[in-house]
């Protein structure tokens, strides 16, 4: 149940922090205007609390993966912490426009195309920790939970096969993006989103619901599963 629900934060925040960081992503001249640092700081705290979800799938989910198979649980697990780790790189490039605009814009002698060549610089950093966070590495990390969960039947599998389409499809999407075929917050970005969206969504509530079927391989081992197995 505990994943399911770090799973569940995950999506919230994810959405509502990107909506959050709407005025300074899409604002070039964010960094000399009026702003809206509350806003957009109130969306850097909704992804602090993202990479503390993240981090919390992958810590409750690798004592049962493991069991299934321990080098690609272990896989996961690296994934998923790669994953907030360049989230957190993210956060702290659109938090220190804020801290700049707030610092020097409107201050004496203050270069402002400088200093718009700089928050700009800063929002691509964020954009492309946006590539291969949310992309490249939950792609990643979805595609080997996805296998290890469709192996070991722990829940059912048109579950894990949401994971199993959706974590290479977002990859090839975010390769897409990479190389300039479409923007990454587009109509194809969203499309290519959406399995992986629903298999996120689909193992947080199941989670959440039902918890883990039982399964050979992860079931509790002591002297009555020993009688049993020897029977």
């Amino acid at each position: 149940m505990t994943a399911g629900v770090f799973f569940l934060i995950t999506e919230i925040t994810a959405i509502a922090g990107l909506v959050l960081y709407g005025p300074v992503l899409s604002d070039a001249n964010y960094i000399v205007g009026a702003g809206a640092d509350d806003r957009v700081l109130t969306g850097g705290f909704l992804e602090l609390l993202l990479v503390v979800a993240v981090i919390g799938t992958a810590v409750t989910l690798y004592p049962v993966v493991k069991r299934q198979h321990h080098s690609i649980a272990l896989g996961y697990l690296c994934s998923r912490l790669l994953e907030a780790a360049i989230i957190v790189v993210g956060i702290l490039s659109v938090l220190s426009v804020v801290t700049l605009r707030q610092d020097l814009a409107g201050a004496v002698g203050t270069d402002q195309a400088s200093l718009v060549t700089v928050g700009t610089s800063l929002v691509a950093i964020h954009d492309w920790t946006f590539l291969f966070g949310p992309n490249f590495a939950l792609g990643a990390n979805s595609l080997l939970l996805a296998y290890l969960m469709y192996r070991s039947r722990l829940v059912p599998r048109f579950i894990a096969v949401l994971g199993l389409v959706g974590g290479p499809l977002i990859c090839a999407s975010a390769t897409a993006v990479m190389f300039g075929l479409y923007d990454q917050i587009s109509t194809w970005g969203s499309i290519a989103a959406l399995p992986v969206f629903a298999w996120e969504v689909s193992l947080a509530a199941y989670l959440i619901l039902r918890g883990f079927k039982p399964s050979p391989v992860s079931a509790p081992s002591g002297p009555m599963h020993t009688e049993l197995s020897a029977a």
